[in-house]
């Protein structure tokens, strides 16, 4: 409460993760999205949806040639691309961008 007397509202977003048991409630009054290394998706960073969303959250593989980047792999040791969230009213995406690598020394 301040000094006012009103009382300061402190909202509850509940959130769940349609590929493992895991909830978790947070207390944040910006827009934000939690992650979490999911053990359905082979302990891949995943987003957790708001408690009650009907959607699926699944890992897409890397479809193109892997050489020496440095690429996000899910436990298995596959190399994941991107984890995407499908609703009825449309999809977000994380994506995993692959780092190049360089190396120094004389010709």
């Amino acid at each position: 409460m301040v000094k006012t007397g009103v009382p300061i509202l402190r909202p509850e977003q509940r959130w769940e993760c349609p590929n493992c048991e895991l909830k978790q409630v947070t207390h944040e009054a910006k827009p934000h999205t939690r992650f979490h290394p999911c053990r359905g998706l082979k302990g891949l960073a995943a987003p957790m949806v708001p408690a009650g969303t009907k959607c699926k959250v699944e890992a897409v593989e890397r479809e193109d040639y892997v050489g020496k980047e440095l690429v996000t792999v899910d436990g298995e040791s596959r190399p994941i691309m991107r984890v995407e969230t499908t609703r009825d009213d449309g999809n977000d995406v994380a994506v995993f961008a692959p780092c190049a690598t360089a190396g120094g020394g004389a010709n």
